[in-house]
């Protein structure tokens, strides 16, 4: 949208201005009714009122009500997600989806991260979710294994190129949208994953909702509603993993969360107990249901200071194993023909997610502990390049990853890896990895996350750029317009 065009908008009451009290999208039909009474924490518990409850609570929250930490993890979550959404732009997938929706994305409200199309904001927000999960080299919450940021800032980052957002307002709704999803995943985890559902895509239209909610300045009831029609819209199943369909999940979470919150604005509305009633999306999605998981320390304590960030573009279940093959092959500097043979021993969730014994994509290579193994050890390290077509039907790779074995062993935690090689002159090294790097106990630094961010963006934007979009990133509460960093993200003649 040009500045005229803005200026137009604007005088017609089509768009809030930066400094607006009430957004033009909260009308006055929520706004009026009547709020029902806060439940008090028995009643929550006993699994009513959590909808309601949840939505007060993101209603009132503010940005000066976060601690530091919080705010810092969620400049964090911006971050990286943004590099991976610029990084995976051009990506076969994203190609594709952009090919199948041009036609029908109109009109260009919203710039697609790191090329030259605009989309109107739902398509917008599905495809920069697309490309910001392709790579799987996004952010964890560890604690359920939903990426947060991909659901939430696909659609906030859409929103706010068509509805000005102050950075400080960003970032708080950036904020408690991963605090929504991941109270959410909490709650129904790890049954609800067991079952087959992607977590990501049934757990994050949550936070899409919750976050593009609260910058369009719902009231309560709106906030309710928009919970609702959230819960009505679960996507993603765990078969889908190792296909396009995987990245679609998160894609989808963005646009139907925004979806359900454009609706709730103008009071569409749904049940007032959509997460918690007896047919509502708890019950019917999971056989747990923990809704003090949800409502608990609400303001006190935040899932979003718990999030992680990937040194490897695969899931996460196999990065003890990669963190493990990486330390032996550099401590004692291995060549592939020295290696007769890699026994690991790992948790019964690393065969179920990634017991691809022959990957014939680069996809389906992200889900295989057996090729990452064997690249890691080829060539030292576990990026996107690592994970390409080429390189799952690389001879030295494939004839290595024949040599790995792994075997479930229930004493082994997610997180954990035992890893036992034979070397060709007899020799046996042995690693055990109680955390790997990238967890919580061994963070990812802010300089790792911005070599990250570089390497992914190198081929895509001209350095300058990448150094201004990041510094953006970084100082992303002193932005008087969030959409900054949307226009900073393409090719400088597309901004």
């Amino acid at each position: 949208m040009n500045n005229i065009n803005r200026r137009m908008l604007l005088k017609a009451g089509a768009l809030a201005p930066l400094t607006a009290a009430v957004p033009v999208f909260a009308t006055s039909g929520g706004n009026d009714r009547q709020a029902a009474p806060a439940p008090d924490a028995d009643t929550v518990r006993a699994g009513q009122g959590v909808t309601r409850t949840l939505a007060r609570y993101l209603v009132g929250a503010q940005y000066e009500d976060l601690p530091e930490q919080v705010r810092k993890e969620g400049t964090r979550t911006l971050f990286n997600w943004v590099g991976v959404a610029v990084g995976g732009s051009h990506h076969e997938t994203v190609d594709r989806a952009v090919a199948a929706l041009a036609p029908f994305a109109a009109p260009s409200q919203a710039h697609l991260l790191g090329r030259s199309e605009r989309f109107d904001i739902m398509n917008a927000a599905f495809v920069n979710g697309v490309a910001s999960h392709v790579f799987d080299f996004d952010d964890t919450h560890l604690k359920t294994i939903i990426h947060p940021a991909g659901p939430v800032v696909s659609a906030l980052l859409a929103l706010s190129e068509y509805h000005p957002v102050s950075g400080r307002d960003f970032l708080n709704a950036v904020v408690l949208g991963v605090e929504t999803e991941c109270r959410i995943g909490n709650a129904v985890y790890p049954n609800h994953y067991d079952i087959g559902w992607h977590i990501t895509g049934t757990a994050g239209v949550f936070g899409s909702a919750a976050a593009t909610g609260k910058v369009l300045g719902l009231s309560e009831q709106q906030m309710v509603w928009a919970l609702g029609l959230a819960a009505s819209q679960p996507v993603g199943l765990r078969e889908s993993f190792g296909s396009m369909n995987k990245s679609f999940n998160p894609g989808r979470a963005a646009a139907n969360g925004l979806f359900a919150a454009l609706l709730a604005a103008r009071d569409f509305t749904s049940s007032d107990a959509m997460i918690e009633a007896k047919r509502g999306w708890a019950n019917v999605l999971s056989t747990k249901q923990d809704y003090g998981q949800i409502t608990d320390g609400l303001g006190e304590h935040y899932e979003a200071a718990l999030n992680t960030y990937k040194p490897f573009a695969c899931g996460i279940v196999i990065h003890p194993a990669l963190d493990a093959a990486i330390k032996l092959r550099n401590q004692y500097h291995l060549q592939p023909a020295q290696i007769a043979s890699v026994a690991l021993k790992v948790h019964p969730l690393v065969l179920e997610l990634t017991g691809k014994k022959a990957p014939q994509t680069g996809l389906e290579g992200k889900f295989s502990i057996y090729h990452a193994v064997a690249i890691a050890l080829v060539q030292g390290a576990a990026g996107e390049r690592q994970f390409s077509d080429q390189a799952v039907h690389d001879p030295v790779v494939v004839a290595l990853r024949d040599k790995v074995t792994a075997t479930v062993d229930p004493a082994i935690k997610p997180e954990q890896v035992d890893m036992t090689m034979t070397l060709a002159d007899g020799r046996t090294l042995h690693k055990f990895i109680t955390h790997a790097v990238g967890s919580l106990e061994v963070p990812m630094s802010d300089a790792q996350l911005e070599a990250k961010f570089a390497d992914l963006a190198k081929d895509i934007l001209p350095d300058a750029q990448v150094r201004q979009l990041m510094g953006a990133c970084w100082n992303v509460a002193q932005l008087q317009d969030a959409a900054q960093i949307a226009r900073l993200a393409v090719p400088a003649h597309d901004a």
